[in-house]
C-alpha cells in the first residue's frame, strides 16, 4: 500500500509498500505523488521494477525547463521546434544555475554574453521571454519559489544597453524587373524538379507562407466556391485547430485556381497539391535571387507582395484578412507595402462617389447665389431699388431637385442633404 505524508519543507513524501517491494519519492505536488504511487503499484503488481523519478527537487534552471516542457506535454501542448530549440539554448547557457543564483547581474552578464556570441536584439528579447515564461510556470503551476522579477529588470537594463529590442517591420517588395527576371529564370530551367515558377506566382496570388503552399490538399479544394482549406494556420494565440477556408482570387495579375489547375496537369498523382519540401522550395528562391544577384529578397517577401496587390486592388483591410489570415489587423499593417506610384492611378480610376456629387452641387448653388447677388446690387445702383428679392427659397428649391430629395423643400426649411443658404 501507498502513504502520502507532507513533509516540514512542504513536499510531499510517498511511500510504496507491495509484494516485498519498496520505494519511495518526494514530490511538489501531493497530486504528483498520487499518480506515482498509483503507477508504481501497478507496476509492482505487473512484476515490473519501480520507475525512480530522475528530479524530485527542482534545484536549479534547467530542472524547470524539464518540468515545463513535461507538464505541456501532458496537456498535449508539446513545444514545437523554434521554441524547443530555444528551451535547449536556455539549459546549455543558464541551465546549471541555482534558481537563488537568477539574479538581476546574473540575466544581465547572460544577455551581454549572447550578444557577443552574436544574438541580435530580436533573438536576445525572445530568450528573456522564454525564461520569464518558465520561471513563471514554475511559480504559478507548482508554487516553487522563485522570483521572476530580475528577468524584468534584466529587460529594461539590456533594452538601455541597446541589446534587447524589437524587430524593425520589413517593406521589402520586388521590383517588376526582379520579378520578370526570377520567372524567367525558373521557366526556363528545365531540369529543375520543383516548378518554382508556378509556385512564386501562386504565393503571389493566394498570399499564403511557403509551408502552407505545399501543405494543402486536393481533398481539401472547392472549385465551385473558388476556396481552399488550410489546417492549422500559423496564429501567436492557437495554431492546432485554426483551420481556415481561403478564397482563390484572381487579382493580383496571377489567377490562384488556374495556377493550381495548372499544377494537376503536371503532377496528377497524391492528394497534396504542391508536394515538395518547404525548406527546399526557400533554398530554390535562395539559389535563383543569388545567380540573378538579387539582393535582400526573401521568399516571405512573395506574400508581402501578394498582400499589397490586394490592397492596390481595392479591397478592404476586413477583406484582405480574410486571405491572409490575419486576425490583428495591426500585425497585417506590418504586411501591406503600398507603392506611391499607386495612388496617381487609384485617383485616376476612381469615380465619383455621391458625397462628390453633392459637393459639386453645393458648390454650384453657392456660386449661383452670389452671382445672382451680385447682379441685384448692381440693378440697384442703376434703378436706385429699394429691396432685392430673396432667391434663397427658389435656391433650395434647386439643390433639393438635384439632390434627389424625396420630399420638396418648404422656403425657410433646411432638408437633411440640402445646403443651408443665406440670404
Amino acid at each position: 500500500m501507498a502513504t502520502i505524508i507532507q513533509l516540514p519543507s512542504g513536499h510531499w513524501r510517498v511511500q510504496v509498500r507491495r509484494k516485498q517491494c519498496y520505494a519511495s519519492e518526494t514530490f511538489l505536488r501531493h497530486e504528483d505523488a498520487r499518480k506515482w504511487a498509483t503507477a508504481t503499484e501497478r507496476r509492482i503488481d505487473l512484476g515490473e521494477a519501480p520507475l525512480k523519478r530522475a528530479k524530485v527537487d527542482p534545484t536549479t534552471f534547467e530542472h524547470l525547463v524539464d518540468l515545463h516542457v513535461e507538464d505541456m506535454r501532458e496537456v498535449g501542448k508539446a513545444p514545437r521546434r523554434s521554441k524547443r530549440f530555444t528551451l535547449d539554448a536556455l539549459k546549455a547557457k543558464l541551465g546549471k544555475v541555482k534558481l537563488k543564483d537568477l539574479t538581476r547581474e546574473r540575466l544581465i552578464q547572460f544577455g551581454k554574453d549572447r550578444s557577443k556570441e552574436g544574438a541580435g536584439p530580436v533573438t536576445l528579447s525572445a530568450d528573456l521571454g522564454y525564461l520569464k515564461l518558465v520561471l513563471t510556470h514554475a511559480a504559478a503551476v507548482h508554487g516553487i519559489d522563485v522570483k521572476v522579477e530580475p528577468v524584468d529588470l534584466a529587460r529594461v537594463a539590456l533594452k538601455r544597453l541597446g541589446l534587447v529590442g524589437k524587430s524593425r517591420a520589413r517593406d521589402r517588395r520586388p521590383t517588376a524587373d526582379e520579378l520578370t527576371r526570377l520567372l524567367d529564370h525558373f521557366d526556363n530551367n528545365d531540369r529543375a524538379s520543383i516548378p518554382m515558377g508556378r509556385i512564386v506566382r501562386f504565393a503571389i496570388a493566394s498570399a499564403m507562407r511557403q509551408e502552407e503552399i505545399c501543405r494543402i490538399l486536393w481533398s481539401e479544394l472547392d472549385v465551385e466556391r473558388r476556396l481552399v482549406l488550410i489546417q492549422d494556420r500559423k496564429d501567436p494565440r492557437e495554431k492546432d485547430g485554426n483551420d481556415q477556408w481561403v478564397p482563390l482570387l484572381n487579382l493580383t495579375g496571377f489567377d490562384a485556381l488556374h495556377l493550381i489547375r495548372l499544377q494537376r496537369k503536371h503532377c496528377p498523382r497524391g492528394d497534396i497539391i504542391f508536394p515538395y519540401n518547404s525548406r527546399s522550395v526557400g533554398a530554390a528562391f535562395r539559389r535563383a535571387c543569388k545567380a540573378l544577384k538579387i539582393k535582400n529578397l526573401h521568399f516571405h517577401d512573395l506574400r508581402h507582395e501578394g498582400t499589397s496587390r490586394l490592397f492596390e486592388a481595392g479591397l478592404r483591410i476586413e477583406q484582405v484578412a480574410l486571405v491572409t489570415g490575419h486576425r490583428d489587423w495591426k500585425q497585417l499593417k506590418r504586411y501591406t507595402n503600398l507603392r506611391p506610384e499607386h495612388l496617381h492611378r487609384a485617383g485616376a480610376d476612381r469615380s465619383p462617389g455621391p458625397a462628390d456629387v453633392s459637393d459639386t452641387v453645393r458648390a454650384a448653388a453657392q456660386l449661383l447665389a452670389s452671382q445672382i447677388q451680385a447682379a441685384w446690387a448692381s440693378q440697384q445702383a442703376i434703378t436706385q431699388s429699394t429691396a432685392a428679392p430673396d432667391v434663397t427659397p427658389l435656391l433650395q428649391r434647386l439643390t433639393s431637385l438635384l439632390l434627389d430629395q424625396s420630399e420638396p423643400v418648404e422656403a425657410g426649411q433646411v432638408a437633411p442633404r440640402q445646403l443651408a443658404l443665406s440670404a
